[in-house]
């Protein structure tokens, strides 16, 4: 059925990537910050100590996976900090780009090896990572590295469509989850998004790579 890796699956849509992945039969690894006595009590295998941020825990990862071959790999690790005009922390600005644009980058260049013909990388982004859809401001740390993940997808779309990887950036809704918690709207839970988010990486193909979608299959604009 296939191997496949998720970061930052301690919790959230991470966590219900990897229990619809494991009902469906497939190898999962979990990468996870800290740890998953959910998962592990599944028979599920939990990397602990990826810190996405840290070339040493992710280059760490690699080695330990050296001789895997991944199918596909998620780059789910996130994180959303408030922050608006007059009360910008820019400390924390850099840890959001970090986190979210660079993570992904990271990992992605790391595990390289383990990618090959036919694998696929999904990278968890935002829709208010679009400029076109930005009609609001603020959540300025979060709406930049976001916009910076979309194009380092992109980026790394072109560039491994010529080893057979395709790349795909999905925004997977409004969730209810830490990240969200105490925020106004209308969310939907972490299964339900996980299961949006999955069904559009297995219609992902080479001619597709580079698409900006939402779970619900809808393309976004950038």
């Amino acid at each position: 059925m296939g191997t496949v890796l998720v970061t930052g699956a301690d919790r959230g849509i991470g966590q219900a990537l990897c229990l619809q992945l494991h009902r469906r039969g497939q190898t999962v690894i979990a990468a996870c910050l800290e740890d998953s006595p959910m998962l592990t009590g599944l028979g599920i295998r939990v990397e602990r100590q990826v810190d996405v941020t840290s070339d040493t825990a992710v280059k760490s990862l690699a080695t330990r996976l050296a001789g895997t071959r991944l199918d596909i790999l998620i780059s789910n690790a996130g994180v959303l900090r408030d922050g608006g005009l007059g009360a910008l922390d820019f400390a924390d600005l850099r840890r959001q780009f970090e986190i979210n644009a660079l993570g992904p980058l990271r990992v992605t260049e790391a595990l390289l090896p383990c990618l090959g013909p036919g694998s696929k990388v999904g990278i968890i982004t935002s829709r208010v990572g679009s400029l076109t859809d930005n009609t609001s401001g603020g959540l300025y740390g979060y709406r930049m590295s976001k916009a910076a993940a979309n194009m380092a997808g992109v980026s790394l779309a072109r560039d491994l469509k010529g080893r057979g990887i395709a790349v795909i950036l999905l925004h997977p809704g409004m969730v209810r989850t830490e990240l969200t918690k105490g925020r106004e709207g209308t969310f939907i839970e972490p299964e339900e998004a996980a299961q949006g988010l999955l069904a559009r990486i297995e219609e992902l193909t080479l001619e597709s790579t580079g698409s900006f979608r939402h779970a619900n299959g809808e393309f976004l604009p950038w």
